[in-house]
């Protein structure tokens, strides 16, 4: 069963700017290292238990989708969610139609010379990005996860993330079926959509569509497809995140 959003994923053109401006934005972020897969990251680590990702591909890495997504610009791509049943989760999602790929083996390199060792199973498209991906660690979760979890703009965790959907009801059955429960409706007058809303341990997911055929909703799907728009972190204060400095990734403290 899925139990919380490990983390979410925002990719970045260039990961020393990235991490300067976080930084300057009131996060504490820590260089994570490379992967196998010629990607590096950093990660703001939260009181919670979550993290944010700031991932920077070393070389270009045509068809990948977070490659493809920055093409588009800086954003919020992906997001990982924790399991107590990595394999029995990923058939589940199967049963509902998602494409759900092997457990495939990562690793990253700290730079303090751990190397990490995970396990991912990932949504083929068009189910990327609007389902999980499902994390198994091999390593202990401790070590992938900053234990620096105090911020200088007060921030402490996630509290929701929102995903533009066309078809609230056709994303959210995989999530039902893997929660083993139904979800009731939301109205989102934000953005001018309704959805579905699903509690996953402290943490949020709407699948929220647009109600017409104009709004931010529908200028994100068309630009970049259904896809993570934005999320929410709790904090002790009520700072404003200056947007100049996170890129286009929408985040917020609410």
């Amino acid at each position: 069963m899925f139990t919380a959003v490990d983390h979410i994923v925002i990719v970045a053109p260039e990961l020393e700017a990235a991490i300067r401006d976080y930084a300057a934005a009131g996060f504490t972020v820590v260089r994570g290292g490379r992967h196998n897969i010629g990607t590096h990251n950093a990660l703001i680590a939260l009181r919670d238990g979550s993290y944010i990702e700031l991932i920077a591909f070393l070389n270009p890495i045509e068809g990948h989708p977070w490659f493809e997504a920055l093409k588009r610009g800086s954003a919020i791509v992906d997001f990982c969610m924790q399991t107590d049943d990595l394999a029995s989760d990923a058939e589940e999602m199967r049963h509902a139609g998602v494409p759900m790929g092997d457990a495939t083996s990562m690793t990253r390199d700290r730079p303090d010379g751990y190397r990490l060792k995970w396990v991912l199973s990932i949504p083929a498209a068009p189910f990327n990005a609007r389902v999980p991906f499902l994390i198994r660690d091999e390593t202990p979760r401790d070590e992938r996860v900053p234990r620096e979890r105090s911020h200088r703009n007060g921030v402490t965790g996630l509290t929701a993330l929102t995903i533009a959907v066309e078809d609230p009801s056709a994303t959210g059955i995989a999530y039902a079926r893997v929660l083993g429960r139904p979800t009731a409706p939301v109205q989102r007058a934000d953005l001018d959509g309704a959805g579905l809303r699903f509690r996953i341990g402290p943490h949020s997911i709407d699948l929220i569509a647009p109600k017409r055929r104009d709004g931010p909703l529908v200028e994100w799907i068309k630009r970049r497809g259904q896809s993570p728009y934005a999320a929410v972190l709790s904090g002790t204060q009520a700072t404003a995140l200056d947007p100049r400095l996170l890129g286009n990734a929408r985040l917020s403290i609410g």
